[in-house]
């Protein structure tokens, strides 16, 4: 499964796992939401529930598409979180990794918009 993530005029592809969260996250496209930043990780929230899987966790990588039980929150990482260390990202509690972004992750660093659409591909 392949998503657009469309921020103003940029956008970035990502693929996602066959995970059930990504199954439940791609169900519901598209969307479209204004974000937040939290250090380098955009979040939203979604009209999607879902619990932690198996292999959740705080620890995540650049690039990494999660979704945030607890916030029921669609999370794109592209560096570090303020929970972060010099060398691990960390999110604000665990989270269900799904997917990841192909393609350069700086075009997330310079925005100029606080809006996201998600949509298939």
């Amino acid at each position: 499964m392949k998503i657009r993530i469309v921020l103003g005029e940029k956008e970035a592809f990502a693929e996602l796992d066959n995970s059930e969260t990504a199954r439940k996250v791609y169900d519901a496209l598209p969307l479209e939401a204004r974000f937040n930043l939290w250090g380098d990780e955009i979040y939203f929230r979604i009209p999607v529930h879902a619990g932690l899987e198996e292999g959740a966790s705080e620890v995540v990588e650049k690039g990494d598409v999660a979704f945030w039980p607890e916030g029921d929150a669609f999370c794109i990482f592209f560096g570090k979180t303020p929970a972060s260390t010099e060398t691990v990202i960390r999110a604000a509690s665990a989270v269900n990794v799904f997917g990841k972004i192909r393609g350069d992750l700086r075009i997330f660093k310079s925005l100029k918009t606080r809006k996201i659409r998600v949509e298939k591909v």
